[in-house]
C-alpha cells in the first residue's frame, strides 16, 4: 500500500502520555463504578491509582499486569515504538517486578502512514522488549484515525517485593530517577524548535528502562515507588501523598530538568495537558510564594516514559542514590521529603 508522507506527530491531536485523560476526568468516570469484588488475592487494584494491578498466586509469586499505549510523541517511527514500549514496561518495574511477556496494541491510519513505517514502529517496540529480555507474544491491531501503539505487559515478583505508591512514611526522602521536560520538548518538536542535541537527550531518557525499580524492590528501605508520566511530577506525587495519607514536600530547585526545559517553558512551549493537570489537582498543591508560571508548568509537565519517584528511609537515601546513579541514571537526585500532615504536595523554592 502506498500512503502519503505525513509527520507522525501531525497525525495525532496529542502525543505520548500527554494524551491521558485529565486526572479530574478520570476520577469522574470511575466515581460510580461498582467496587471490585473482595478477592483477597488482588493486592493492588484501582484504589490508589497505582501503576499496575497485582495478583498474588501463592506465597512466593505475584503477577503484575498493566497496559499502556498512546499517540506519537516524536516523528521517527522506530523511536516512537521504542518510547512507547519503554513507557509500558515501566509500570512493572515501578511495582517492584520483573517483566516476562508483552502483547502489542496497534492502531494505524493506513491511508496516511506507510506499511514500512508501521513495521518500523513495531520493530522499535520489539527492540526494547529484547533489551528487557521479554518476548512480544502476540497482540491486537485495528484501523484507527490516529496512530496508536503500546503494550500490555505481564510481570512477576515475590509478594514481599511489591512496591506501591501508597506506602510512603513520614520522614522519608524522595528520589527522582530521571530529569523532567518531555512535555515541553515534545511541544518544541511540533513547532520545529528542538535541535538535534535536545532530541537525542529526550530519546535517551524516554528509552531508558526503569529496571532499577525491580532491583530496589528487595530493599526494605524503599517504601513506595511510582513512575512519573502523564499527570506530571506534582500529579503523581499527589497520588503518593493521598494514598499514604501524608504530605510531600518538593524542593523545586532540586528537581532535575532537561538542559533546555527551562528555556522552552519560559518561551511558551507548553502542552495542553499541563493546563489540564493543574486544573485537575491544583487545589491540593501549595506553591512557594512568587513561583513563576514557567516553573509551575514544568512541575505539571506531562512526562512520557519518565523516571521513578521513590520514597525511602532518610538514612539510606544517600547510598540508594549512589546505587541508582551507578546503574545508569545520572540525572537522579534527592528532590524532597515526606511529612506527617494532610494529603497534599507543598513546593518550596
Amino acid at each position: 500500500m502506498n500512503a502519503p508522507v505525513f509527520r507522525l506527530t501531525s497525525l495525532a491531536h496529542g502525543g505520548g502520555c500527554g494524551c491521558k485523560l485529565a486526572p479530574s476526568v478520570l476520577q469522574e468516570l470511575l466515581a460510580n463504578q461498582p467496587a471490585a469484588a473482595p478477592y483477597k488475592q488482588l493486592l493492588v487494584g484501582v484504589e490508589t491509582g497505582d501503576d499496575a494491578a497485582v495478583w498474588q498466586v501463592d506465597d512466593n509469586t505475584c503477577i503484575i499486569a498493566t497496559t499502556d499505549f498512546f499517540m506519537p510523541v516524536v516523528d521517527d517511527p522506530f523511536d516512537f515504538g521504542r518510547i512507547a514500549a519503554t513507557n509500558a514496561i515501566s509500570d512493572v518495574y515501578a511495582m517492584g517486578g520483573k517483566p516476562i511477556m508483552a502483547l502489542a496494541i496497534l492502531g494505524m491510519p493506513l491511508s496516511k502512514i506507510s506499511v514500512d513505517d508501521v513495521r518500523k514502529i513495531i520493530a522499535g517496540g520489539n527492540s526494547v522488549c529484547a533489551t528487557a529480555g521479554i518476548p512480544v507474544a502476540g497482540g491486537h491491531s485495528i484501523d484507527a484515525p490516529e496512530p496508536i501503539y503500546g503494550l500490555a505487559v505481564i510481570g512477576i515478583c515475590h509478594p514481599d517485593q511489591v512496591r506501591r505508591n501508597a506506602e510512603a512514611r513520614p520522614g522519608d526522602v524522595l528520589i527522582l530517577t530521571k530529569a523532567i521536560g518531555v512535555g515541553v520538548y515534545s511541544a518544541a518538536i511540533k513547532k520545529g524548535d528542538l535541535d538535534g542535541d535536545g532530541y537525542a537527550e529526550m530519546v535517551a531518557s524516554t528509552t531508558l528502562l526503569n529496571r532499577i525499580g525491580g532491583e530496589l524492590s528487595g530493599d526494605p528501605a524503599v517504601h513506595a515507588v511510582t513512575d512519573v508520566t502523564g499527570f506530571g511530577l506534582l500529579g503523581h506525587g499527589l497520588e503518593m501523598a493521598r494514598g499514604s495519607n501524608l504530605s510531600l514536600v518538593i524542593e523545586a530547585s532540586r528537581v532535575p530538568l532537561f538542559k533546555q526545559a527551562a528555556k522552552f517553558a519560559q518561551s511558551g512551549h507548553i502542552t495542553g495537558a499541563s493546563g489540564r493537570n493543574w486544573a485537575s489537582y491544583g487545589e491540593a498543591i501549595v506553591l512557594a510564594e512568587g513561583m513563576p508560571q514557567w516553573q509551575r508548568d514544568l512541575l505539571v509537565d506531562p512526562q512520557t516514559s519518565g523516571g521513578l519517584l521513590i520514597s525511602c528511609a532518610a538514612e539510606k537515601a544517600p547510598a540508594l542514590l549512589e546505587k541508582i546513579r551507578a546503574a545508569g541514571y545520572p540525572a537522579a537526585g534527592i528532590i524532597g521529603r515526606a511529612e506527617a500532615g494532610p494529603p497534599l504536595v507543598r513546593v518550596t523554592g
